[in-house]
């Protein structure tokens, strides 16, 4: 993929700068232009730490296109382009980081924004402490209450009560996020097969299995604005992304169709309980489909024990997984911008 081919300049520098820099800011744009604007206005408030600022437009209509592009326009320190269409968050992630070249990249929602001055510094801090971490997984809070935003709580529930602390994790949360990017680029970056949800956790599995470790912590945070009506609609797309997208990674990493049926039975009896058969049923026979199209590999004994340790030892009894994960209503499963319910 060629970035500065694909996507068209429309407001800003034209290019990064030229010699090393700290951070890349990624942030995905499509309509919601309040929103962009203080995501934006967010980041290029950032200190301590040279960045820059890519914002990727996905499709949003002309008159929200040219609100972002006021914010951006005249500016050194941001670049605003264009794709036109919506490749995904996945996709459009890969896009806007290969703009540019800072040895850092944070990801940031455009209905998110930084705690304070110093959380992008911070970040950067946490990876230059930690020479082996891939990806920096920070707190993410609700932007009108400060409180946990429990819709983008990614890990083990067990875990919640750790939300101010520290920890090794499988993976983090795209509304805020920090990666490294030899770790990136090490990795191949996400997977634009998935267009939208599991892609964190996809590229976690392929960073774990080359030797890195991932690490949340709670004292970097960041404030997620709640749209009431993106966190209940599990119908359709939503549903459907979510259960091929799972089922598909676990067949990149040789996971056998037959060990993955007591999945699949979860996924059609939870997806009955909640009105979406049909999409289930769809998503399974997409799954296949495009499985076919990878070559699959087995993860490391390392990244295996890391999974055990630092994911699988903290969600309990089979019992208890099932309990919450097949017969409880899709509300549960915590959609957000990009989907991340407990890893299972």
């Amino acid at each position: 993929m060629a970035p500065a081919l694909t996507a068209r300049h429309i407001a800003g520098a034209l290019h990064p700068p030229g010699g090393p820099y700290d951070t890349d800011v990624v942030i995905l744009a499509l309509d919601r232009a309040d929103d962009t604007e203080a995501a934006i206005a967010s980041a290029l408030a950032q200190t301590g730490v040279v960045c820059h600022v890519f914002v990727l437009d996905q499709g949003s209509r002309p008159d929200a296109l040219a609100r972002i592009a006021r914010v951006v326009g005249g500016r050194t320190d941001a670049t605003l382009v264009s794709l036109g269409t919506n490749r995904g968050v996945a996709g459009g992630r890969n896009i806007a980081t290969g703009l540019g070249h800072g040895r850092v990249i944070f990801g940031l929602d455009n209905d998110a924004e930084f705690a304070d001055g110093t959380t992008l510094a911070r970040a950067v801090a946490a990876l230059d402490t930690e020479p082996d971490l891939a990806a920096v997984a920070v707190r993410i809070v609700s932007h009108a209450t400060g409180q946990d935003d429990l819709s983008s709580w990614g890990y083990p529930l067990d875990l919640l009560p750790s939300a101010a602390r520290t920890f090794e994790t499988a993976t983090f949360v795209g509304a805020g996020h920090a990666i490294r990017r030899a770790a990136w680029e090490a990795a191949g970056g996400y997977d634009a097969a998935l267009f939208f949800c599991w892609e964190e956790y996809d590229f976690c599995l392929r960073a774990l299995h080359r030797g890195w470790r991932v690490r949340y912590h709670g004292g970097i945070v960041v404030r997620h604005k709640i749209t009431a009506e993106r966190r209940v609609e599990w119908s359709g797309d939503r549903w459907f992304y979510f259960v091929r997208n799972r089922l598909y990674i676990e067949r990149k990493w040789n996971a056998p169709w037959l060990a993955l049926m007591p999945r699949i039975g979860g996924y059609l009896v939870r997806g009955a309980r909640n009105g979406n058969l049909g999409a289930t049923l769809r998503a399974i026979a997409a799954a296949i489909a495009l499985a076919r199209r990878v070559r699959c590999g087995s993860l490391s004994p390392a990244a295996q024990d890391y999974l055990r340790r630092n994911d699988r030892a903290q969600r309990g009894s089979l019992l208890r997984r099932c309990r919450r994960e097949v017969l409880g209503p899709l509300a549960a499963l915590r959609p957000g911008g990009s989907i991340r319910p407990e890893v299972s």
